[in-house]
């Protein structure tokens, strides 16, 4: 290659890092992650995006969102399910219990879904997970609290299963996805 031609190519790459420089980094925040029950099953914790775990009913810290919302972005839930959270189990803390509970907890089944996160325009306020009936779930990022007009989740709480479940279901999470569960 002839000196004009390493100036050609320096040149070319110095242009490109230029201009590869100009594009602006997405900025990230954090804010709160939470998360609503509307069914009659327990939702023993969750996470989005492999952050978390969330809480039901509360606020925990934190969820990463870009400031600026954009078409694609996704929440991918894990959460785990206890379909009896009422059971009756013998005193805390006696091997009765202990052998109980071990029972109690072999039916807890994880689930995961991944959802499109809505438009959430100039103002976010960390990321609300509303887990619904038949396994589905909604998330929004908006500032208003569920009781607010302009909510965009309206679902009833305490939700019974319907007979038949639309289409798609959650697919159930396995040790294999995450190992760390």
């Amino acid at each position: 290659m002839t000196i004009s031609g390493y100036t050609v190519l320096i040149g070319g790459l110095a242009s490109l890092l230029l201009l590869t420089a100009c594009d602006e980094a997405e900025q990230w925040s954090a804010g709160d992650l939470r998360g609503y029950n509307h069914t009659l099953e327990g939702i023993n914790w969750f996470e989005v995006n492999d952050q978390g775990p969330g809480i039901i009913g509360g606020n925990s810290c934190c969820i990463g969102l870009p400031s600026k919302w954009r078409p694609g972005l996704k929440a991918h839930v894990v959460w785990e399910v206890d379909p009896v959270p009422y059971a009756n189990l013998p005193a805390l803390g006696s091997d009765a219990y202990r052998a109980a509970y071990a029972r109690h907890a072999a039916n807890y089944k994880r689930y995961s879904r991944t959802v499109d996160i809505p438009d959430y325009g100039d103002e976010k306020c960390g990321l609300t997970v509303h887990f619904l009936p038949c396994h589905q779930v909604k998330v929004t990022a908006s500032c208003f609290t569920f009781q607010h007009p302009e909510y965009l989740i309206k679902e009833p709480f305490q939700q019974k299963e319907p007979a038949v479940c639309p289409l798609p279901y959650a697919e159930r999470a396995d040790d294999k996805e995450h190992p760390d569960l």
